[in-house]
């Protein structure tokens, strides 16, 4: 018969420039699909070098690796007998494309590169890459001698083509070209294509996985086919975390799900459809079929191979299912915690070190390390042979095999809280209790005489001794003699994690964890240099409503009654005197703001884009002045931010997401004198516009 076909499309653990691990990830995921009967294999973008490189792309020994790696798959016998399709970028007449490359049985087939970049966010595909703007049309490509000696072949196809196989045609899309307003799938079905594939390199973003799923059914419910869709996973080393979400769909419906976060490095996803479920489901579209009929034709590549068998019968097909998604809470559970286990295994440290203050963004930030030792231990006992060896190497101890989170946490994660003369005994007895119930190596200690030592080297130099403002000292003694508590903290932690390990004659350094929130750091409520500052914060890009929703959610579901009065307590810094030995300060107090007003401005600053004036069409004229009077006399601090997990649109990170300058004129006359007047005018009731704003 000829109508049932096997795909397999997977989400990859790779690593930018692991050249030798990423070989071996993909011809995992070849021999997978293959054992499971597919015909076709389809992985993720620029899987070969890694879609993390950034600036190595400009590298020729990236593109030779890249090559070398390609040789390899040609030449293994687990790529016979199966249709290949890797990402990997490739040079065409001296430019550089971001490429699928695209095999069966030692002979290149296609060289499809990207049309569409992606430029925006933390994308910078067109800094490295030039997209194919030769629609339907392709050109030679010669291979180099190390692929033509291997494929007996002097040149192939390059550019934007089909391939026709005895039984199907098959079109590719890659990532963004799924998110554009006329993506190709459009004209390749409508030429005939049943088959789309599309391989991504798409990161987290909490809530972005509902718009994924919707465009890849959506794109199948209009114009029938069946769509593979293939992303990378984990943290391939940066900020980013891709999230899986592997998935085939056909016609509308989706047949196969791959997970969104997990700690396996290999994901083969296979689904069985029947070609001819396409066919008919096209019949009855009468507007398609028109528009098929006047469709430009693109120039297809003639497979001799099948990818059904030619008696299929009784060959099952796969049903459709729903698509299961998480909730926010789950995916800071889950995400952030994925990352953190690759950060942890691959910089070949022994663990993290974390402030605990008491409060809620750094009992977030230990609950996520806490549920990454959960994911671990569920790994392992799933027979995960990568995740039991990874953290044999991590503990140090070759016959260890983790059971109970708690007792991993105590092995990977210690704790401390930095108590000084103005901290409360409620938040060291919080810490400490959460401490206890995660599992962690606790310390307990007080900075008050490193802090009196950093204070009174300044006396001694200036004979001037700074005072707190309720014991009558100025403003800026105020705030300095809070920083320096602050900024001793983060001395202490790194000390602590180069040292604590060999004081307890263990080997190995610890990474060090910061908890600052998207909110603060977008307004700038955190000293520059202080407990911010870290090696990575898993925290932040996530904003404060959303971490309380998160610790609410491990007070349930990991059984953690101490979050139950860290949630209920205000939010502090506890960096001015007790009064009566109570807290006498809060954050939203000493931000002018609450967070929940923060979260707004952020999304309104960067995803709305809209500056003061524009900002003021929607809110208040004085809490929008106050946001970016503070916004912009702190925005310098957002220049030495810790490499935060990306999980939220209205990150300020400076380094790659939110790129502004830092020194600002903060009295923004111009656009606080456009607010002015609207208020003017609509207080008086006058003409709401702005022409003659002097």
């Amino acid at each position: 018969m000829g109508r049932k076909v096997t795909v397999a499309t997977c989400a990859l653990n790779q690593w930018a420039l692991d050249f030798e691990g990423n070989l071996q990830r993909i011809l995992k995921s070849i021999e997978i699909a293959k054992s499971k009967g597919a015909r076709y294999r389809l992985g993720p973008e620029l899987e070969i070098c890694g879609y993390g490189c950034w600036d190595h792309y400009y590298e020729s020994d990236t593109l030779l690796h890249s090559l070398q790696v390609l040789a390899a798959l040609l030449e293994s016998p687990v790529t016979q007998d199966i249709i290949c399709d890797v990402g990997m970028p490739v040079m065409h007449h001296s430019v550089r494309y971001n490429c699928r490359v695209i095999f069966l049985n030692r002979r290149i087939l296609l060289i499809r590169p990207k049309m569409a970049l992606a430029n925006e966010g933390n994308y910078r595909e067109l800094r490295w890459f030039t997209p194919w703007s030769r629609t339907r049309q392709t050109e030679e490509y010669f291979l180099p001698r190390m692929l033509q000696d291997l494929t007996k072949q002097e040149t192939v196809p390059f550019g934007d083509a089909v391939l026709a196989t005895r039984d199907t045609c098959i079109g590719c899309e890659i990532c963004e070209e799924l998110w554009t307003p006329r993506s190709p799938h459009v004209d390749m079905g409508l030429d005939g294509v049943e088959i789309f594939t599309n391989a991504s390199g798409s990161h987290h973003v909490l809530r972005k996985a509902h718009a994924r799923v919707e465009l890849v059914t959506m794109a199948t419910s209009k114009n029938g086919g069946a769509y593979l869709l293939a992303n990378q996973k984990g943290c391939d080393g940066d900020r980013l975390y891709y999230d899986g979400c592997a998935l085939i769909a056909v016609n509308g419906r989706v047949l196969a799900q791959g997970s969104q976060f997990s700690l396996d490095d290999v994901e083969v996803l296979t689904a069985t459809l029947d070609l001819e479920d396409v066919r008919s489901y096209r019949a009855e579209i009468s507007s398609r079929n028109l528009a098929a009929s006047r469709a430009s034709p693109y120039p297809r590549v003639k497979v001799d191979f099948a990818l059904s068998a030619r008696e299929d019968l009784l060959v099952p097909v796969s049903e459709p299912l729903e698509w299961k998604y998480h909730s926010p809470a789950e995916e800071i559970s889950l995400g952030p915690a994925c990352w953190l286990w690759d950060f942890l295994r691959r910089s070949q440290q022994a663990g993290f070190f974390l402030p605990l203050s008491g409060g809620v963004d750094s009992a977030a930030t230990a609950c996520l390390v806490y549920s990454m030792c959960r994911q671990v231990c569920e790994a392992v006992k799933n027979g995960n042979q990568e995740v039991l060896a990874d953290v044999r190497t991590v503990v140090d101890q070759l016959d260890y095999t983790p059971g109970d989170p708690r007792e991993l946490c105590g092995r990977v994660l210690t704790t401390c809280y930095m108590a000084s003369e103005n901290s409360s005994g409620e938040t060291r007895e919080r810490a400490a209790e959460l401490a206890a119930q995660i599992g962690s190596y606790h310390i307990g200690l007080n900075i008050d005489p490193a802090v009196k030592a950093v204070v009174g080297i300044f006396s001694l130099a200036t004979g001037k001794r700074p005072v707190f403002a309720v014991h009558g000292g100025s403003r800026r003694e105020n705030l300095a003699l809070q920083n320096v508590q602050a900024r001793v903290r983060m001395v202490v932690a790194y000390l602590f994690a180069q040292l604590s390990l060999w004081a307890r004659g263990a080997r190995g350094g610890l990474l060090v964890l910061g908890s600052a929130n998207v909110d603060e750091s977008l307004l700038g409520y955190l000293t520059k240099y202080d407990c911010s500052s870290a090696d990575i914060n898993p925290v932040g890009g996530i904003s404060k409503t959303d971490l309380r929703a998160f610790v609410q959610f491990c007070l349930e579901r990991f059984q953690l009654p101490a979050l139950q009065g860290i949630l209920a307590a205000p939010a502090t810094a506890e960096l001015e005197p007790l009064a009566d030995g109570q807290v006498s300060q809060t954050d939203e107090e000493d931000m002018g703001m609450t967070y929940a007003d923060l979260s707004v401005y952020g999304r309104l600053r960067k995803m709305a884009k809209t500056g003061p004036y524009g900002m003021f069409c929607k809110l208040v004229a004085d809490k929008v002045r106050w946001f970016f009077s503070k916004y912009s006399i702190n925005r310098h601090k957002m220049t030495t931010l810790t490499p935060a997990y990306h999980a939220e649109s209205y990150s300020p990170d400076d380094n790659r997401f939110d790129l502004r300058p830092f020194l600002y004129n903060t009295r923004w006359p111009w656009q606080f004198r456009c607010i002015e007047t609207q208020v003017l005018r609509l207080e008086g009731g006058g003409p709401q516009d702005l022409e003659g704003v002097d």
